[in-house]
C-alpha cells in the first residue's frame, strides 16, 4: 500500500512573519506516525539575504531544549518558492526565528553594510496526545471532573468511592487542587512544602499518589489533572526562613520599602484607634471616613511618606556644587542638544527654570525616577556640574559659589515640585483604595462583614509576611525577613510584575492581597535566584510524574517566561502533559500571548457567568465549535500529490503521496466548565432547576468540558475552599451510575452528556448550530462529512421563570431526522428548610434534595426528511430533551464528502489551454460574444455580477467566504434559496462542451453535473459547503492542469509567477467577433478585461506585442505566440503594423512604435523557441501588396494573394523605414477617429542618417503607447493630443537600435539574406553601420548630465532642463521641453538595448526613477515635479480644464503597471553589472523582490486576479482603469525570465 505523509503549510511573509489567519499556530498532536512541518518563502524574501531559517522543534528521540536551534540556510533563488521540511514528532510549544542581513536601500555608490536581523520569535503549538488505556483521548473528549482535594477524605477509603462515582458518570478525567501539604491557612492553594504531599490524605505519601493514578486509570478509566503554583507559597513554609531571597523584601527590592513602611504604619495605627478615640467598629460610612481621614496625620504625615518622593535639596545641591568646583563634570548621552528643550550650550541660558529642572529630571538623575529608599531619588552631580557650568561657566579663583549653590538650590527646589504632585496623587490613592477595602470588608453587605479592628483581626490585610525571629533567621539582614504577600489587581496588565520596580501598586494599597501566600521572586532566571529555580524545578517534575495534565493555577500573574521554563521541565518528563490556565488579563491578545509561548491546552471558561438567557446563549456560541455547514479549507482528494522538483525542499525524502494541508485559523481553545470551584453554584446564582440545562448546554460545546463536585449533586452553594472541613458525599459514589432519570441530582444524565460529549470529541463533531428562543436555547451539534449528529433543547432556568413551559415554536430540522434520547427535567426542593438542613451536617457537604424525572410527550413529527419537534405542555424550566440526529441524503456510498472532492484531475486533465480559458474565464462581453449575446456572467442578489462565467468568477468570491468562513454572505444566503448558481455552472459547461473544438468539456461537464447531482438533495443550509466544495475541487483541478501546461519555469516558479501566466489563459481564446484573421476562427490575445474583450477593441497591436514575449513565449505558449506574429505581419502596410487588428478587416495604421514591438518579439522568439530562427522562412499570406499602400476590402482578390516569409516583413518595416514614411490614414476624418483634427491623421517618420534615430509623428497625433488624444470641446483640448510624443522617441530608438543589431548578427550568421537598407536617397546603408550610429549618437542626444558642467559633451538646453541625471523622453519634439521630462520610457531601452547606455549613467538615472516614478505597483508616467503633473485619471469628466478634462492626462502622472516590468528588468541588469560576489548578486535580485511587493498582493486581492492597466497617485484605484490587463502580467513575466537567464549566468 503506498504510504501517505501528511504536510502541514506554514508560508512565511517576506519579513519572516507566519502568513496564517490570526497567526496564532496550532498543530494536532503527531500521534505515532510524525508528520511535516513545511515552511514555505519566497526565494528572494528579505529573510533570504544570507538568511538562516532556525527551528527548536526536537528531532526523534531527541530531548527538548528550548534554547537548542537548527539552522536552515535560505538560499536565495529569485524564481522559486524554498521550503524547509521540519519533522513534527512531540506536543509542545516549539518557536522559529530567522536571521538575515538586511536589504540595504538601493544606492549608486557602495552599499553600507548593515547590522545582521533576527525577527521575534514566532510559537507553533502542538497538541498532546493523552491516551487513556488503548485509546487516544483528544482534548475536545476529554470531560473534567474538579475536587477539592482536602474534602475527599483519607485515601484511599473515600477517594476510592468517589472516583468510582466520578468514573461512573462518563467522566474521563479528575483534576485535584494541589495535594500537598497546606500552609497555616488551610488553603489548598497555599502550600507549605511544594515536595511533600499532605499526610493528613496521603499516610504514605508519594506511594499513595502513585498508587491512585494507577487505580485511576486502570480500574476507573480517569486521567490525572493537578494544579501547579508557581507564583506564591505559604506565608509559614518552613523553606522561606532559610531562603527569604526567595521573596519580595526590601534587600532584594529595594523600592518596596516605602510600601513595607506605610504597611507596618497602617497596621500600628489600626491598633492605636482605640487610643485615638476612633471607631473600631464601624456602624455605617461615616465612622469609616473618620478612620480613613485619620490616616493623613497619623499615619502619612508621621511615617514622612514624602521623603521617597523628594530630592533632598541641601545635600543634592552641595553634591553638584563640589564637581563644579573640582571641575567635573559629564553630559548625558547627546548632550543639551539631544534634551527634550533642544540647543547646544549658548541656548541652555536661555532656558527657564521648568527646562533647567526638566533636563536633569529626564537625564540626570541616577537612577532614574525610582524610589529606593527615603530620600533616594538623587540628582547625579557630574551630569549637574554639566548643567550649572554650561549656566556660570567653569570654576576659577574668584569665582562666586555661593551663587553657584542659589542656582543649584532654585533647580532643585523646581525639580521637586512634579515629585510632590506625584507624591499627593499616590497619597490620594492610597486613601481610596484604604477606604474602598475597608468599606468592603467591614461595611457592604457582599463582603466579609470582619467585624471591629482588633490585634487578631487588623484594620488592613497586610501586604507583607513577616517571618519569625529564631536562630534560623537572625543569620539573615533583617531587611530580608518582611516578604511581600501575593494579590492581584483590577484590570492590571497581566505581563507587567506588580511587585517590580516599575510601577508602585504596593505603596498605592491597589493589590487585593492574599495575606496567606509569600508572592515568589524569580527575577529574570535561575541566576537570579538558583534555589528557588532548583526547588520549583523539583516541584514540577514531581508533578508531571504522576498528573497528564497540569492546571496553572493565577496563570495571568505567573510571569511568562516562569510559567515557560518549569513547563519546559515538566514536558521532560512527560512530552504529552496537557496543560490548562486559569488566565484572566481581560485583553484577547494577551490571552494569545501566554497561549503561544507556553503552549496552552486550554483556558479555563465557565457557563455560570453568565447572567441571563441571552448571555448563555453567546458563551456556549462562542465556545461551541464551526457553524454548521462551515467551510473546508482542507480539501484533499485530488490534491494530493507526489513531490516534485517544483521547489527547493530541504533534505532528501522517498517521493511519498503528501495530504498537504493548511493550517487552519485557531481561536484560543477553551476548557468550558459548567462550574468551577471558585464559584456559585446554580442553587446560589440562578434557579437550582438550572443545574441540568447549563450543564447539557457545556456538554454540548466541541471543547474540552469539565465540572465540580457538588454541582451535579446540586449543592445549595460554593464550597468555601479555605475554612470548610467537611467531607464530600455524593449519591453517585454509593453504587451503579445509571444514566438517565434518577435521585440526588442530575448524575444519571449527566453519564449520558458526558459519554456523548466524549464520542463526539472523539470522532470529530465539530460543527454545531445554536439558537436562542426567549427562555430556550438549543443546539446542534454534527459531524462535518457524515452530518450525523445530536440535537439539544434546555429550557434554561433563570429567576423569575416560573414553572410554565416557555412557549418554544416547533422546532423544523430541514433535510434532517431525528430520534429521541429522551427528555428529562430536574425537580429540586430549594426551599429554606432543605437549604438548613444541609448546612446543619456537621461532617459533610450534601446536596439539596433533588431528582431528575423523565418527561413524556416530546413530539416528532417526519415530513419527508424533515422533521419537526414540538415539546409538550409540561417541559418547565430545568428541562431538556435530547435527539439523535442523521441527514439522509447525505448518505453516499462513498461518504458524500469523498464523493464530491474525487475524480477532478481525471475530468479536467485533457483540457488544453483555450478550453482553461473558457472553463476558468470569460468576462461578461466575451461571455455574451460566445452565446451570440444569450449568455452573461452570474449576478449573485445583493452582491453583484461576478467578474467572469468560468470558475475564476466563482472562486474570487468563494476565497475569502472559505477563508473566513463567511457563511452569511450573500452568496450563501443565495444558494440557501435555491439551485439556481448550481445550474448556471452545469449548464455553462454542457453548453460549451457542445459547440465546436470544445469536446474536451465534456468530461468537467459530465464531472460538475455527478457532483452537483448529488449536492442537490441535501438540505440547503448545507448547500453553500458542497457548492464551495466542488467550485474549490473544480477550479484547484483546472488550476493545477494550466500549471502543468505551461513550461517548466512555470511549473516550478513560485506562485507569484504562476498566478502571472494565467493570466495569459485570462485573456486568450476563441472570440467570433475578435479572431486574428477576417476569415479564420483562432484565439486572440485581449489587451485588457473587461475593456478590451470583444469585436475591434480585443487586439491591439502595440498591446500583443508588449505583452507577447511574457504571456506567450515565456510561459511555452510557443503556437499562440507564432500565430500572433504571422497575423499582424500579414497585415504590415506603410512599413507598419496596425494597432487596431479588426481581424485584418479594418485595421488601423497609426502607431509608430507598433512595428518595433513586434520585432523585438520575432527576434525573442528566434531566441526563446527551440529552432526559433526558422520562423524567419515561414511565409504568411498579404492582407496588402508588399511595398504598396494600396488600400482594398479583405475580401478583394487582391487580399491574401500574395505571400512574404517573416524575413521579407522584417525586412520590409526596416527598409520602409529607412526610406521615411508619409501618409494620410485610410478613412481619415469623424468616422475613423471623431476626436482627431484633420492634420493628425497624416503619419510621417524618417531617419537622420547624421544619427540614425528614427524621427516622427506631429504635435497633432500620438503614434506612440502614450496615446491619449485631447476630447473636452468644454476645455478646448479636443483633437489636442495629450502627450504627442514627436521627434525621436527614446523608446523606438532602443528597440530599432535592438533590431538593427539582431539583424546585422543573423547576416553575419549567414541567417539573414539582407545585408542592410536604403536610405532615402538610395544609399546602401548596412545595418551594422547604422546599428553603429544610433550606439554612436545615443548618450550624446538623449543623457542629462548630472553637472552642468558636462553640458558640453552632449545636445543639452541648460535652460530647458528640469531635472539631471536622467535620459531625456523625447529628441527634437515639436515641443522642446517635452524632451527633458523625465518619464518610464527611457527603461525600456536600457532593457532591449543595454549596450546604448553607460552603466554609471544608466544605474544614476534608474536610480532616480526609482525615487521619483515608481509607485506601490505602477510607474508615474510623469515627473511629479513637472507643471504638467496630474496623477488622478478620470476619463468622465467633463470640465474647464484643459489639462484633466476628459481624461486628457491619462499619461501626464497616473501610475501604469506594464512599464514596471522593464524598469525592473533594467535595473536587474545594470543593478547586476556591478556586483561580483554572489551575496551582492543576491542583493540585486532582493531588490527587485522588494519592488513586487505591491504587485503581488494587487494579484492576490484583485477579484480579475491580475494586475490592472494603471492607478492613480501612489497606488490609488483608478475606476477607469482596467482591472487585468494583459501587458502589466506580461511585463513581470519577462522580469522572470530574465531573471531565471542572469542567475544561471552568474
Amino acid at each position: 500500500m503506498e504510504s501517505t505523509r501528511q504536510v502541514y503549510l506554514l508560508p512565511l511573509t517576506d519579513d519572516g512573519a507566519p502568513d496564517v489567519p490570526g497567526g496564532y499556530l496550532y498543530l494536532p498532536s503527531p500521534g505515532d506516525t510524525p508528520y511535516t512541518l513545511r515552511f514555505t518563502i519566497d526565494g528572494t524574501s528579505s529573510i533570504c539575504r544570507q538568511g538562516s531559517l532556525w527551528v527548536n522543534f526536537p528531532e526523534a528521540g531527541q530531548e527538548f531544549d528550548r534554547y537548542k536551534f537548527k539552522e536552515f540556510k535560505l538560499k536565495a533563488d529569485f524564481n522559486r518558492t524554498l521550503e524547509i521540511d521540519v519533522p513534527i514528532v512531540s506536543a509542545g510549544a516549539f518557536a522559529f526565528y530567522t536571521t538575515y542581513m538586511p536589504l540595504p536601500d538601493l544606492t549608486t555608490s557602495s552599499s553600507r553594510i548593515p547590522e545582521p536581523m533576527r525577527t521575534e520569535v514566532y510559537y507553533v503549538d502542538v497538541e498532546p496526545r493523552l491516551r487513556l488505556n488503548s485509546y487516544t483521548l483528544p482534548l475536545d473528549a476529554l470531560s473534567i471532573f474538579s475536587v477539592v482535594s482536602k474534602f475527599m477524605g483519607m485515601y484511599p477509603e473515600g477517594w476510592e468511592k468517589h472516583l468510582r462515582g466520578i468514573s461512573g458518570r462518563g467522566y474521563n478525567m479528575v483534576h485535584f487542587t494541589p495535594l500537598q501539604t497546606r500552609g497555616e491557612s488551610n488553603s489548598p492553594y497555599s502550600l507549605y512544602d511544594q515536595l511533600s504531599f499532605d499526610s493528613e490524605m496521603f499516610p504514605n505519601g508519594e506511594q499513595d499518589v502513585a498508587n491512585m493514578i494507577g487505580s485511576m486509570e486502570e480500574k476507573h478509566h480517569l486521567l490525572g489533572l493537578t494544579d501547579i503554583v508557581l507564583n506564591h507559597t505559604a506565608n509559614n513554609s518552613k523553606w522561606l526562613e532559610e531562603h527569604p531571597e526567595a521573596g519580595y523584601n526590601v534587600e532584594t527590592a529595594p523600592w518596596l520599602e516605602s510600601a513595607l513602611e506605610l504597611d507596618t504604619a497602617l497596621l500600628q495605627y489600626g491598633e492605636e484607634l482605640e487610643s485615638l478615640g476612633l471607631p473600631t467598629d464601624f456602624k455605617n460610612i461615616d465612622d469609616l471616613l473618620k478612620v480613613v481621614d485619620g490616616i493623613k496625620e497619623h499615619v502619612i504625615s508621621k511615617i514622612q511618606l514624602w521623603e521617597y518622593f523628594a530630592v533632598d535639596v541641601p545635600s543634592n545641591s552641595k553634591s553638584v556644587v563640589d564637581a563644579w568646583m573640582s571641575g567635573e563634570t559629564r553630559l548625558p548621552d547627546g548632550g543639551f542638544d539631544a534634551s527634550m528643550m533642544g540647543g547646544g550650550v549658548d541656548a541652555v541660558k536661555q532656558w527657564s527654570l521648568y527646562q533647567k529642572a526638566d533636563f536633569l529630571k529626564n537625564k540626570g538623575m541616577k537612577n532614574g525616577l525610582r524610589i529606593d529608599g527615603r530620600l533616594s531619588r538623587t540628582v547625579d552631580p557630574l551630569v549637574g556640574s554639566a548643567l550649572l557650568t554650561a549656566l556660570v561657566g567653569r570654576y576659577e579663583e574668584g569665582s562666586d559659589a555661593r551663587h553657584a549653590m542659589n542656582i543649584t538650590n532654585d533647580i532643585l527646589n523646581e525639580l521637586n515640585l512634579p515629585f510632590y504632585r506625584e507624591y499627593d496623587a499616590d497619597v490620594a490613592a492610597i486613601l481610596d483604595q484604604v477606604k474602598g477595602r475597608l468599606k468592603y470588608t467591614r461595611l457592604d453587605d457582599n463582603g466579609p462583614k470582619l467585624g471591629p479592628v482588633t490585634r487578631a483581626n487588623p484594620l488592613i490585610e497586610s501586604y507583607f509576611s513577616r517571618l519569625p525571629l529564631n536562630e534560623t533567621t537572625k543569620r539573615h539582614n533583617p531587611k530580608s525577613l518582611a516578604l511581600v504577600n501575593n494579590g492581584w489587581i483590577w484590570a492590571a496588565d497581566a505581563l507587567k510584575d506588580n511587585a517590580g520596580p516599575d510601577w508602585r501598586p504596593y505603596l498605592r494599597r491597589e493589590v487585593i492581597p492574599w495575606s496567606d501566600c509569600v508572592k515568589l521572586r524569580y527575577g529574570s532566571g535561575p541566576q537570579d535566584n538558583p534555589y528557588l529555580w532548583e526547588f520549583m524545578g523539583k516541584y514540577v517534575r514531581l508533578m508531571a510524574k504522576y498528573f497528564a495534565a497540569f492546571r496553572i493555577d493565577n496563570c495571568h500573574s505567573t510571569p511568562l517566561h516562569v510559567a515557560e521554563y518549569f513547563l519546559d521541565e515538566a514536558r521532560k518528563v512527560r512530552p504529552d502533559l496537557a496543560v490548562f490556565a486559569e488566565l484572566f488579563t481581560g485583553n484577547e491578545q494577551t490571552d494569545y500571548a501566554f497561549v503561544k509561548r507556553l503552549g496552552l491546552s486550554a483556558l479555563i471558561r465557565e457557563a455560570m457567568q453568565a447572567w441571563s438567557t441571552q448571555e448563555l446563549s453567546r458563551i456556549v456560541h462562542k465556545h461551541g465549535g464551526r457553524p454548521i455547514g462551515s467551510f473546508e479549507i482542507n480539501v484533499l482528494g485530488d490534491e494530493n500529490k507526489v513531490p516534485t522538483e517544483t521547489s527547493l525542499t530541504n533534505g532528501n525524502h522517498p517521493s511519498l503521496k503528501e495530504e498537504v494541508k493548511r493550517i487552519r485559523e485557531s481561536p484560543l481553545h477553551a476548557l468550558f466548565m459548567d462550574c468551577t470551584h471558585d464559584n456559585e453554584m446554580p442553587a446560589q446564582k440562578r434557579d437550582a432547576r438550572d443545574t441540568l440545562p447549563n450543564a447539557a448546554l457545556v456538554s454540548m460545546c466541541a471543547c474540552s468540558t469539565g465540572s465540580v463536585m457538588g454541582y451535579d449533586e446540586i449543592y445549595p452553594h460554593i464550597v468555601e475552599i479555605v475554612h470548610e472541613t467537611r467531607h464530600y458525599s455524593s449519591a453517585y459514589s454509593e453504587g451503579k451510575v445509571v444514566a438517565g432519570a434518577g435521585e440526588g441530582g442530575i448524575g444519571g444524565v449527566k453519564k449520558l452528556l458526558n459519554q456523548i460529549h466524549t464520542m463526539m470529541g472523539k470522532d470529530g463533531y465539530d460543527e454545531t448550530h445554536i439558537h436562542h428562543e426567549g427562555e430556550f436555547i438549543t443546539v446542534h451539534r454534527v459531524h462535518p462529512d457524515s452530518r450525523k449528529g445530536y440535537f439539544l433543547i434546555a429550557h434554561t432556568a433563570f429567576p423569575g421563570y416560573g414553572n410554565s413551559n416557555g412557549g418554544l415554536s416547533p422546532v423544523h430540522l430541514t433535510g434532517t431526522k431525528a430520534k429521541p434520547i429522551g427528555a428529562w427535567t430536574l425537580e429540586v426542593d430549594a426551599g429554606r428548610e432543605a437549604r438548613e438542613a444541609a448546612d446543619a451536617n456537621k461532617q459533610f457537604l450534601i446536596g439539596l434534595p433533588a431528582h431528575t424525572k423523565d418527561i413524556k410527550g416530546v413530539s416528532l413529527v417526519a415530513d419527508g426528511d424533515d422533521t419537526i419537534i414540538t415539546i409538550p405542555d409540561f417541559f418547565p424550566p430545568g428541562s431538556i430533551a435530547l435527539f439523535e440526529t442523521w441527514i439522509p441524503s447525505a448518505e453516499h456510498s462513498e461518504g458524500l464528502g469523498n464523493f464530491v472532492v474525487s475524480g477532478a484531475d481525471e475530468a479536467f486533465g485533457e483540457l488544453d489551454l483555450i478550453d482553461l480559458n473558457s472553463v476558468l474565464y470569460r468576462c461578461d462581453a466575451e461571455e455574451r460574444d460566445s452565446s451570440s449575446g444569450k449568455d452573461g456572467v452570474y449576478s449573485i442578489p445583493d452582491h453583484g455580477p461576478l467578474v467572469y462565467a468560468g470558475l475564476q468568477g466563482w472562486w474570487s468570491v468563494l476565497e475569502n467566504i472559505i477563508k473566513y468562513n463567511e457563511l452569511g454572505h450573500p452568496l450563501c444566503n443565495h444558494l440557501r434559496s435555491g439551485q439556481w448558481a448550481l445550474d448556471f455552472v452545469v449548464g455553462r459547461m454542457e453548453r460549451i462542451s457542445k459547440q465546436e473544438g470544445y469536446h474536451r468539456l465534456h468530461k468537467p461537464a459530465m464531472w460538475l453535473k455527478e457532483r452537483f447531482d448529488a449536492v442537490r438533495v441535501i438540505p440547503s443550509f448545507l448547500l453553500p459547503r458542497y457548492f464551495a466544495l466542488i467550485i474549490q475541487v473544480a477550479f484547484n483541478a483546472a488550476w493545477r492542469r494550466g500549471i502543468a501546461l505551461f513550461g517548466s519555469n512555470i511549473q516550478q516558479g513560485q506562485k507569484f509567477l504562476q498566478e502571472l501566466a494565467m493570466v495569459s489563459v485570462q485573456h486568450t481564446g476563441y472570440v467570433k467577433s475578435a479572431s486574428l484573421w477576417p476569415t479564420k476562427m483562432v484565439p486572440s490575445l485581449a489587451a485588457g478585461l473587461p475593456h478590451f474583450s470583444v469585436e475591434w477593441a480585443r487586439c491591439w497591436g502595440r498591446d500583443v506585442f508588449i505583452s507577447l514575449r511574457g504571456l506567450l513565449l515565456c510561459t511555452g505558449r510557443y503556437d499562440e505566440a507564432k500565430e500572433h506574429i504571422m497575423a499582424f505581419a500579414s497585415v504590415l502596410k506603410h512599413g507598419m503594423v496596425p494597432n487596431l487588428l479588426s481581424s485584418g478587416a479594418l485595421p488601423r495604421y497609426n502607431s509608430r512604435d507598433s512595428p518595433w514591438f513586434m520585432l523585438q518579439d520575432i527576434q525573442d522568439y528566434s531566441k526563446i523557441v527551440p529552432d526559433g530562427t526558422d520562423l524567419l522562412k515561414t511565409k504568411v499570406p498579404r492582407r496588402f501588396l508588399p511595398y504598396d499602400d494600396t488600400w482594398f476590402p479583405h475580401d478583394d482578390p487582391r487580399a491574401y494573394s500574395k505571400e512574404s516569409t517573416i524575413e521579407d516583413i522584417v525586412q520590409e518595416i526596416l527598409q520602409r523605414h529607412a526610406s521615411g514614411l508619409s501618409f494620410r490614414e485610410y478613412n481619415a476624418g469623424p468616422e475613423l477617429d471623431m476626436q482627431m483634427k484633420p492634420e493628425g491623421f497624416q503619419i510621417d517618420v524618417n531617419v537622420d542618417w547624421e544619427t540614425g534615430l528614427i524621427f516622427g509623428g506631429s504635435q497633432s497625433n500620438c503614434g506612440t503607447w502614450m496615446d491619449k488624444m485631447g476630447e473636452s470641446e468644454k476645455a478646448g483640448s479636443k483633437g489636442v493630443p495629450g502627450t504627442p510624443r514627436d521627434g525621436a522617441a527614446v523608446e523606438i530608438t532602443g528597440l530599432a537600435y535592438s533590431a538593427i543589431s539582431w539583424v546585422a548578427a543573423l547576416h553575419r550568421e549567414g541567417k539573414y539574406a539582407h545585408s542592410g537598407v536604403k536610405n532615402s536617397q538610395g544609399q546602401e546603408v548596412s545595418f551594422k553601420d547604422w546599428a553603429d550610429k544610433i550606439k554612436a549618437s545615443f548618450e550624446k542626444c538623449y543623457y542629462i548630465p548630472t553637472e552642468p558642467k558636462e553640458d558640453a559633451k552632449f545636445d543639452v538646453n541648460p535652460e530647458v532642463v528640469n531635472r539631471r541625471g536622467i535620459y531625456k523622453d523625447l529628441y527634437k519634439s515639436g515641443k522642446e521641453y517635452e524632451d527633458y521630462q523625465l518619464r518610464c520610457n527611457f527603461p525600456i531601452a536600457m532593457t532591449v538595448a543595454p549596450d546604448l547606455f553607460t552603466s554609471e549613467y544608466g544605474l544614476g538615472a534608474l536610480k532616480i526613477v526609482d525615487d521619483v516614478l515608481r509607485g506601490p505597483t505602477g510607474m508615474a508616467t510623469l515627473d511629479p515635479s513637472d507643471a504638467n503633473y496630474r496623477p488622478y485619471y478620470n476619463n468622465s469628466e467633463d470640465s474647464t480644464d484643459f489639462a484633466t478634462s476628459k481624461g486628457r492626462n491619462y499619461h501626464q502622472g497616473p501610475e501604469w503597471l506594464w512599464p514596471t516590468g522593464f524598469f525592473l528588468r533594467a535595473l536587474l541588469k545594470f543593478d547586476l553589472m556591478r556586483k561580483n560576489t554572489p551575496e551582492e548578486k543576491i542583493e540585486a535580485f532582493q531588490q527587485i523582490e522588494r519592488r513586487l511587493k505591491g504587485c503581488k498582493r494587487a494579484i492576490k486581492e484583485s477579484p480579475w486576479r491580475g494586475l490592472t492597466e494603471l492607478t492613480n497617485k501612489d497606488g490609488s484605484y483608478c475606476a477607469d482603469s482596467s482591472p487585468t490587463q494583459a501587458w502589466s502580467a506580461g511585463c513581470l513575466i519577462d522580469l522572470f525570465h530574465d531573471a531565471s537567464a542572469l542567475a544561471s549566468e552568474g
